[in-house]
């Protein structure tokens, strides 16, 4: 059904359509005022679109910036090679220093070997006795025996959370080899060691970014933290609060946690400790006139 435009409309102005209104916007997209304008510039002889005018100080100013890229990128393209030679020669150093490292952990292992030997030869058999005891129980000295290992290994990278719940990570962190540390003393462990480190009464297990650190040497995974001890050793550790929350960890991230009894366990000794004693502070002197007051050199605020 059309409409037809009265008379009306027209003298007042007023906006009507018909149903062709479509078809003539898709048949005549373009406004009738750019054709216009178009058709203006084209009978006064002018182009359709101004053209690029350049200054002459923005000329220089583009040969000045297309200098200083060609110069930076060659200099750039000059110290890549010294660059990658420095670096070649930092991973050389680094790689023999390690290598050295290793070789003088050897032959003090060896020289502690000889100087146990050579210590209890001059000993008696019941005072040797009770130095093995007490290197053992300290940890200065290799043990032999049945115990536990607890085996800990990263999950798949980027697997955060495989349940959903917030438990963290799925890699090993060092408050987790604290804690099973921990809790296997607390179980009777009477000798651990952590990736072959032997643990004492001043071990410290800490972090240095992704590292972890014990006894300020680098482990990683996986770990196995191996601990000699009684019989009920494992059934009580798996009773832990350390081997509970592991194993909620390891089912929610996909981290691997797992806990085997072992036969004939040999934990090394830890190298000889670096011991600091503390001294009583010598006091501030006092002055000839006896009032009390500390002399300059006493330190006083």
């Amino acid at each position: 059904m059309s409409e037809r435009v009265g008379d009306d409309d027209e003298r007042r102005g007023v906006r009507t359509f018909t149903p062709d209104f479509l078809t003539e916007l898709f048949r005549n997209p373009l406004d009738p005022g750019y054709e216009d304008a178009a058709q203006a510039r084209a009978r006064r002889g002018g182009s359709p679109r101004p053209g690029w005018t350049v200054s002459p100080v923005s000329l220089v100013l583009i040969v000045l910036l297309g200098f200083l890229c060609a110069v930076a990128y060659r200099q750039t393209t000059a110290e890549e090679s010294g660059r990658a030679q420095a670096r070649s020669g930092l991973v050389a150093q680094i790689k023999q220093r390690q290598a050295d490292t290793d070789a003088m952990s050897e032959r003090a292992d060896q020289l502690r070997d000889e100087v146990n030997r050579q210590r209890e030869a001059q000993l008696s058999g019941s005072q040797a006795s009770r130095l093995r005891n007490l290197a053992a129980s300290t940890g200065l000295g290799r043990v032999r025996g049945d115990g536990v290992v607890v085996r800990l290994e990263d999950g798949p990278s980027g697997q955060d959370g495989l349940g959903g719940a917030n438990v963290g990570p799925s890699q090993v962190l060092y408050s987790d080899l604290q804690g099973v540390a921990n809790d296997l003393w607390g179980a009777g462990a009477e000798a651990i060691a952590i990736n072959g480190q032997r643990l004492t009464a001043t071990s410290t297990i800490r972090n240095a970014g992704q590292a972890i650190l014990v006894d300020f040497r680098p482990v990683t995974g996986p770990y196995e933290v191996s601990a000699i001890g009684p019989r009920s050793m494992r059934e009580r550790y798996e009773a832990s609060r350390s081997a509970l929350t592991m194993r909620k960890v390891a089912q929610d991230t996909g981290l691997s946690f797992g806990v085997r009894q072992v036969d004939d366990l040999t934990l090394p000794a830890a190298p000889e400790p670096r011991l600091r004693y503390a001294e009583p502070a010598v006091s501030p002197s006092v002055s000839p006139s006896g009032g009390g007051s500390p002399s300059p050199s006493g330190g006083g605020r």
